[in-house]
């Protein structure tokens, strides 16, 4: 009886993605592959020069931001104002995988076609100076630690990449997306810095430049990234760089489960999607490997995000330790990480189920338009409803993708 209820839970579930999914093809065909985005507001030289003055400066200088923070609160149609839309390569590799996942779970070839697409267009789109494949933001991104170039390579930013040509190569096994995974390996390998964490742990920079990482995500990226690399074309010293990664994202681990966002002493905020990034990572490496600190580190670590990364619905919030006042409720982002991680542990932990099933219904109730797209944010008033294919919207549609991959895989079993 209980095998046959879950089997009708999951066939409504998928009898609501299904057309979802599908609305939200046919607007991403009117709307177009470029969009506005959260940075935005910072990415022409006004919003530039007032983030890097509000870094640099003191107390004067914060407020040149003022005029961002209050349009990106009330007004988030007035980011038009600062920069113009862009193409992003993060989104680009999320919409790969999202419709190479919906070719496997419906057998759709137009859908391997899209795929293909965005991989061409990751192609043309690397970051150019670099003799391995890699990709990193559009536009001049102003950070605490100084500005990064358009186009300097991210770690947080190339796996995905590799993630999508892997998907593809799935299918296809077309020779050419081996050749630009490979590529893309050697780069991770080559190209990020390390630096000694501990006698068994490596922090990964966050780009070719950063010298002193911290970053825990970052780690987690290229740890996985390597893990799969290692195992797909039988390189030993991926994995063992890898696993330095992987020890540097352990023993940040806080005794509660948590991982602040990075171990500089400055930026020890704990927020919903950076833990999803950090304990995807860690599921992907633990079924690559049956690694048994990556198992240890991902009970703990759900324990910790069940109880204080959700509001009372089950629905994702946004921190658990807030860095600063916050503009808005709710976040697009959040809620596609939680469904991939979701995916990826399902079945193990039944709160998690719990939260992952009602992101999903919440999700699909009152995030997706009429017009097929999904808000961006829910704001302290209203919602932000300017699409932004870096800032949640590819995400989710590669996550609700990959959940009906995975239950049309299990009704198949």
């Amino acid at each position: 009886m209980k095998t046959s209820t879950l089997e009708s839970a999951e066939d409504k579930t998928r009898e609501k993605i299904v057309p979802a999914l599908r609305s939200f093809v046919g607007w991403l065909d009117r709307f177009g592959e470029e969009s506005y985005d959260h940075q935005s507001y910072y990415a022409g030289p006004i919003g530039g020069r007032a983030k890097r003055a509000y870094y640099d400066g003191g107390l004067l200088s914060k407020f040149a931001v003022v005029p961002m923070v209050f349009s990106e609160a009330f007004l988030p149609s007035a980011r038009r104002i600062f920069w113009k839309p862009m193409r992003f390569p993060i989104a680009d590799a999320h919409y790969a995988m999202g419709f190479a996942f919906l070719c496997e779970a419906l057998g759709e070839d137009v859908f391997h076609e899209r795929a293909v697409h965005f991989l061409e267009v990751l192609d043309r789109t690397r970051s150019p100076g670099y003799s391995h494949y890699c990709w990193g933001y559009p536009f001049v991104w102003q950070t605490r630690e100084g500005s990064i170039r358009e186009q300097m390579p991210l770690i947080t930013t190339t796996p995905y990449a590799y993630e999508a040509f892997s998907g593809v190569y799935d299918i296809d096994s077309n020779p050419d997306w081996l050749e630009v995974m490979h590529s893309i390996a050697e780069h991770a390998m080559e190209d990020i810095a390390e630096s000694e964490f501990s006698e068994n742990a490596s922090t990964a920079g966050y780009s070719p430049t950063d010298k002193v990482g911290g970053v825990i995500n970052a780690g987690a990226y290229r740890a996985s990234l390597l893990a799969a690399a290692s195992q797909r074309f039988s390189v030993d010293r991926y994995w063992q760089a890898a696993e330095r990664n992987v020890n540097f994202v352990l023993q940040t681990q806080e005794p509660d489960g948590s991982w602040p966002y990075a171990v500089d002493g400055v930026r020890g905020f704990v927020d919903h999607y950076h833990t999803c990034f950090v304990m995807k990572a860690l599921a992907k490496i633990e079924r690559m490997t049956g690694h048994e600190g990556c198992r240890r580190a991902i009970e703990r670590g759900v324990e910790y995000y069940v109880n204080h990364l959700f509001d009372d619905q089950k629905c994702p919030k946004p921190f658990s330790r807030k860095p600063r006042l916050l503009v808005y409720r709710a976040e697009l982002y959040d809620y596609a990480e939680c469904i991939n991680l979701g995916v990826l542990l399902r079945g193990r932990f039944s709160e998690l189920d719990a939260c992952l099933d009602a992101t999903v219904e919440d999700l699909l109730h009152r995030w997706h338009r009429p017009d097929g797209a999904f808000r961006a944010r829910r704001l302290l008033l209203g919602w932000d409803n300017v699409p932004m294919h870096r800032w949640g919207v590819s995400q989710v549609f590669r996550s609700l993708s990959l959940l009906i991959r995975d239950l049309s895989k299990r009704a198949g079993e």
